[in-house]
């Protein structure tokens, strides 16, 4: 593992390495300590690629109001020869009310404007890719660690052996497992852990919006994303789901065979219908078919953000459940 990296307070930084984890968390450490010291800085985050170099040196030129600013620049390594230019003058005379951090994934590309920026003292996280299992491990340990508990050896490699090498899934592993087994997580702890994760689905996140589970729903939500479950499938499968308990609500009989011959479904899913619709009124179902049909438009590009829509499109469909007159289960 790389050692600690220096405090993030130099006006001029360098976070470079192929690990985009520890990339994003060294340019947040960089932007909590700043606004620590200066909590009315202005901050910009620009991507090389395509940036104008006037951009750049707009955002780069000092102050009409005064007060510190935060400049990132990502992707630096993918600069044009002529942003690289203004980015090494810059160093010959740095205002000292801004931080200017760049960010680069590592190789020889513009390998030269690192070199500049370490001349001129820049500060530097490095965020190597963590390859071997043996420093795999040790970050596995380090998030656990960094969430309150602790992992014995069999169930690190336990834990890689489940999730994979991604490490933006294994920290999100390590912080699940200390908060649903606390202490020391151990190999039967992951083992039922991943039993648990394993096959979220857009279905597992509709059944736990559909009875009510706010937390429940949320939390496999976000499983179901870090699985790499498509946004769309996840909004279809709460669109099924809504419209199915709305139409086994609607029929004015609980016998499994009717419903099944009138609705043309299978009678476990109708069973499984009956179920989610317990605690529903048709007038809620309908409010929440129509938060399926605007989360249909989001996920599709309506939306700035899918994860967002997705997770807001929860949390309305289960108040909607709520405010009908029944309380949720979860919080």
């Amino acid at each position: 593992m790389a050692a600690a990296p220096p405090a993030p307070t130099s006006r001029l930084r360098l976070v470079v390495g192929e690990e985009e984890l520890l990339r994003a968390r060294a340019v947040t450490a960089v932007r909590a300590a700043v606004r620590e010291r200066h909590p009315d800085s202005e901050e910009h985050e620009l991507a090389a690629a395509g940036l104008p170099v006037g951009q750049l040196a707009d955002v780069l030129a000092p102050s009409l109001f005064g007060g510190h600013r935060l400049v990132v620049v990502t992707g630096v390594h993918e600069a044009a020869a002529t942003l690289a230019e203004a980015l090494t003058s810059y160093t010959t005379d740095p205002d000292p009310d801004l931080t200017l951090v760049l960010v680069h994934a590592g190789g020889k590309r513009n390998e030269a404007l690192l070199k500049t920026f370490k001349a001129a003292g820049a500060a530097v996280d490095d965020c190597p890719r963590i390859s071997s299992p043996g420093d795999r491990i040790a970050f596995v340990r380090n998030e656990v660690r960094a969430a309150g508990g602790r992992i014995t050896p069999d169930a690190a490699v336990a834990l890689l052996d489940a999730v994979g090498n991604d490490l933006r899934q294994l920290s999100s592993a390590a912080s699940q497992l200390v908060s649903d087994f606390g202490g020391t997580i151990d190999a039967d702890a992951v083992a039922r852990f991943h039993r648990g994760q394993a096959e979220v689905s857009g279905f597992t996140v509709a059944e736990r919006v559909l009875v009510g589970d706010t937390a429940g729903s949320v939390e496999m939500l976000r499983w179901a994303l870090e699985r790499g479950v498509a946004h769309v499938l996840i909004a279809d499968a709460l669109a099924d789901g809504v419209r199915t308990a709305a139409r086994v609500a609607s029929l004015n009989t609980s016998n499994i065979g009717d419903l099944a011959r009138q609705l043309k479904l299978p009678p476990w899913k109708v069973k499984k219908a009956q179920a989610q619709a317990r605690g529903w009124t048709i007038d809620a179902l309908q409010q929440a078919i129509g938060v399926t049909a605007e989360l249909n438009a989001d996920v599709k590009g309506a939306a700035a953000s899918a994860d967002y829509a997705l997770e807001r499109a929860v949390r309305r469909i289960v108040e909607i459940r709520a405010t009908s007159g029944n309380r949720p289960r979860g919080r």
